[in-house]
């Protein structure tokens, strides 16, 4: 009966040990691929019935403490492109209030039917910078499935820490470019709600 009990104690700690396998609720479950960069599902949510999130990591990343990671943001309804735009850059704009370095750039195509929204957020810890992020948010309308209009965002995150943020604001100009070019230029997702 001892026994018994043992392997039982350490068949549910095994149990409660394993990671949990993230839910893919849009069909979309990857590997995605950006700059070269393969980025693997690695976490799912749907904060409201229409709000799904998405979040991607390349083999190895820590979500805790990433360097790179790839997103998708599907809100289903009728909600105008250009609201959503707006709702995010009142949030930078307000975020620059306490962020010294939160910096933002709008840009639609000619027929404003897809938006990009690139920023920088950091956060300090005692008047040193700990953690800066570049985002790009790309901005469009889709069917996600059953004549469900949505509004899809699929967002790149770059992140350096500490002693790395200084280089990492150097190199960021340049590297900039690039990456607004690759985002426009990648196979955005084709999603259809399953659930």
């Amino acid at each position: 009966m001892k026994n018994a009990l043992i392997i039982l104690t350490t068949i549910m700690m095994s149990f409660t040990t394993l990671k949990e396998e993230p839910v893919d609720r849009i069909g979309v479950k990857g590997p995605l691929t950006f700059n070269k960069t393969a980025y693997n599902l690695s976490w799912t949510s749907k904060p409201t019935a229409s709000y799904y999130i998405q979040e991607y990591l390349p083999q190895h990343e820590n979500p805790d403490h990433f360097n790179q990671m790839m997103s998708i943001f599907l809100l289903v309804g009728d909600t105008k492109l250009s609201s959503a735009v707006q709702q995010k850059t009142a949030e930078l704009d307000e975020r620059k209030k306490t962020d010294a370095t939160c910096n933002y750039m709008v840009t639609a195509n000619p027929a404003k039917t897809e938006y990009m929204v690139d920023f920088v957020l950091g956060e300090n810890k005692n008047t040193a910078t700990d953690v800066e992020e570049f985002n790009i948010y790309y901005y469009k309308l889709v069917d996600a499935g059953n004549n469900k209009k949505a509004i899809l965002v699929y967002a790149y995150s770059k992140r350096a820490y500490g002693d790395a943020v200084n280089p990492f604001l150097k190199n960021l100009k340049p590297e900039r470019t690039a990456l607004l070019n690759a985002m426009v230029a990648a196979e955005k997702p084709v999603v259809k709600i399953n659930e």
